[in-house]
């Protein structure tokens, strides 16, 4: 293909649409390494026990909503404006009322009103998660851990601070201030993988949809990177950036 044709296809991908925390764009051209744990199925065996379950910075309910049936007791929330309606739309005509609020915000629940909260990939420290859980009860989250995504960023020599300016995002932060507000620590791993890109128009989609990674990402402000990467996807055969996961199961004392 030539270098015309690559730059029209990568303006296509970077003008692709993207909603809630929905990747299908890409399907296929982008493969992850998977963690030795499964949360999915972590949070469904969690679930079978729970009376009352809430789901922390759900994006657009795309996760949350496959652990239905919810108990009689279910709520999200979530920070992104545009997002609390997609997830109210996918969630709510499953029993699950959806609040916009932020991760890290004061939460709008009474205290001990949960015995599950589950947080994938949102940011999942916020003392207040002492209050609404309920003695007893469990937390489960799987979270972007220090160093994801940093050699992508070194490629594109991006000013981000991300996540440097986030001390949450490590098992050991996470773990010691959980401790702080009751709760025990029942399982936590780290994780190091890789996410492997077919193409570097997949790449540009991931840009555009998490603009934190390489803040003011554009094709045409970034193309002399994009094009060495397209030399390496070309003589390596791969495109291959590292990934970095925690998971922390907890239960309230």
């Amino acid at each position: 293909m030539n270098r015309a044709s690559l730059i029209a296809g990568w303006k296509k991908d970077e003008a692709a649409p993207f909603s809630g925390w929905d990747f299908s764009h890409h399907a296929g051209r982008v493969r992850e390494e998977e963690p030795p744990w499964d949360y999915m199925a972590l949070a469904r065996e969690a679930m079978a026990q729970a009376t009352a379950v809430l789901d922390m910075a759900t994006g657009g309910g795309e996760r949350f909503a496959q652990l239905a049936p919810f108990p009689g007791h279910a709520r999200a929330m979530e920070g992104h404006g545009p997002n609390v309606f997609i997830a109210q739309a996918r969630l709510e005509p499953l029993g699950v009322q959806v609040l916009a609020c932020g991760e890290s915000q004061p939460m709008p629940f009474a205290d001990h009103e949960f015995d599950l909260v589950l947080n994938r990939h949102g940011g999942c420290w916020n003392p207040e998660l002492g209050r609404v859980t309920r003695p007893g009860g469990h937390l489960l989250t799987q979270q972007v851990g220090p160093g994801n995504s940093a050699d992508l960023m070194d490629a594109f020599a991006a000013q981000s601070s991300w996540p440097a300016d986030w001390p949450e995002n490590s098992l050991a932060y996470v773990s010691s201030r959980l401790a702080e507000v009751g709760f025990e620590i029942l399982l936590g791993q780290e994780w190091m993988g890789k996410i492997h890109y077919q193409d570097v128009g997949a790449l540009v989609y991931d840009l555009k949809a998490i603009p934190w990674i390489v803040p003011g990402f554009s094709v045409d402000g970034h193309l002399d990177t994009l094009l060495r990467l397209q030399r390496r996807l070309e003589t390596d055969g791969a495109l291959s950036f590292q990934s970095s996961r925690f998971l922390i199961k907890a239960r309230k004392r």
